[in-house]
């Protein structure tokens, strides 16, 4: 098992400081043995929440993206309210967004077979490695939070073999005698347009966990975060994220580059930023070298009172903190999760696509111009309570298709999108925060 720790958690309800992350895909040697079938079960529960006692360890899931996990922030906030302490079983892909978590004790990671982009073999080997860490675990009850197209029951199985007593989730399906609170939601009518931190927080309250008192359910991170202004100087400046985890959400390359350069004529700071596999798109969508001015760099350096060369020493060679207006950084593939949130904290407005930076960006209080393909629904998965505008044909043929590759020829949902129309947007959402710094 491999620990991390992460600063402390500020703020009610306080939660233990350390934030540990364990694995349980490879940890352990496979033990059939420990596969124990008839195995005792407590009573079941009505489900129906209200207060009740205190919690001991409860386990929350959250197996997909980044994005996923920080809209799970709220509804486990409410579960750390009543809980001695709360563990998140998340996959590799949302592992670093649950340490930032508040609330989170420890992160568990598996990779999952039914919903990881790279499912694993199915094996039981690597079911036995679960139901093992589950079973030393021994958590009081588990909340699986998943997406209105993933099943909770393969999970919920899993939980029952290892004993867990109560368990809580979301289920279209009939789930038998594996879910003892079963939240029912109408994926296609009323419930259709429920953000998704919402809809989480709705499985919380109905397990019997609430948001405490001064609590406003917005996603949230843990402070402090990394101080960025030895990467971006001082703050002010646009972010502007160009992945995506999927193809059908994507804004062309070009208008990207086009955007940033309108931004830059502009006079605005921009800062691109990427994954460790985007470097590529970084590079392009930034333009040649950057382009801050020396003086311009000196000046920022001073204002956070650095020496150029000590502030150029904590970037990547070659790369400058982008003080001066009209000035463009890539730091695409050079920060983790929480030195990204740290990069957003300091910006006075990000551009997107529906991908987790948009969810990191709400989660610092950062307005967002999200450019959102409607292949799922926007009213669900827009950036969740901060400032945002929303662009993008939410009427086009692929909605709610839910495709990972564009099915609509020319990808007019996005493509249609001018680059003017986008740099109008940040002046209007990045205004407020503009007249701040």
């Amino acid at each position: 098992m491999t620990d991390a720790c992460t600063g402390p958690e500020p703020g009610p309800p306080e939660r233990p400081a350390a934030n540990r992350v364990d694995r349980a895909d490879g940890a352990d040697q496979a033990d059939g043995a420990d596969q124990a079938d008839g195995m005792d079960r407590m009573d079941r529960m009505d489900g129906m929440g209200g207060a009740g006692p205190r919690a001991g360890t409860v386990l929350v899931a959250r197996l997909d993206n980044a994005g996923d996990v920080l809209l799970a922030g709220p509804a486990i906030r409410a579960v750390a309210a009543r809980a001695r302490e709360v563990v998140l079983l998340a996959g590799p892909h949302g592992r670093a967004a649950g340490e930032l978590l508040p609330g989170v004790s420890r992160v568990l990671e598996w990779r999952t077979p039914w919903i990881d982009p790279e499912p694993p073999p199915v094996s039981g080997a690597h079911v036995t490695r679960l139901i093992r860490e589950i079973r030393r675990l021994a958590p009081e009850q588990a909340l699986i939070f998943t997406s209105f197209h993933q099943s909770p029951l393969p999970l919920a199985l899993l939980l029952r073999l290892a004993g867990t007593p109560r368990i809580a989730a979301i289920s279209t399906d009939y789930p038998g005698s594996l879910l003892d609170v079963r939240r029912v939601v109408d994926e296609d009518g009323e419930d259709a347009d429920v953000p998704e931190a919402e809809r989480m927080l709705g499985l919380a309250r109905q397990a019997g966990f609430d948001l405490p008192p001064g609590d406003d359910g917005r996603l949230a991170v843990r402070r402090p975060l990394p101080d960025a202004g030895r990467l971006t100087g001082p703050p002010g400046y646009v972010v502007v994220h160009p992945g995506v985890s999927a193809p059908a959400r994507a804004w062309p390359a070009e208008s990207w580059a086009r955007l940033v350069r309108l931004l830059a004529a502009e006079g605005r700071r921009v800062v691109v930023t990427g994954g460790p596999g985007e470097r590529v798109l970084t590079a392009s969508v930034a333009g040649p070298a950057d382009r801050p001015a020396a003086d311009a760099f000196t000046a920022g350096a001073a204002a956070h009172g650095l020496t150029p060369g000590a502030a150029e020493h904590g970037l990547a060679p070659g790369h400058r903190a982008p003080a001066g207006p009209g000035s463009v950084l890539d730091l695409g593939g050079r920060t983790n999760l929480a030195e990204l949130a740290g990069v957003i904290a300091g910006a006075c407005a990000v551009v997107a696509a529906n991908t987790g930076p948009a969810h990191l960006a709400a989660a610092v209080g950062t307005p967002v111009v999200s450019l959102f393909a409607p292949v799922v629904p926007a009213a669900r998965w827009a950036p969740y309570g901060v400032p945002s505008v929303v662009l993008g044909d939410q009427h086009a043929p692929c909605r709610g298709s839910r495709a990972r590759n564009c099915p609509i020829p020319g990808h007019p949902c996005l493509s249609s999108v001018p680059a003017e129309e986008v740099a109008e947007a940040v002046g209007r959402v990045a205004a407020p925060r503009e007249a701040t710094v």
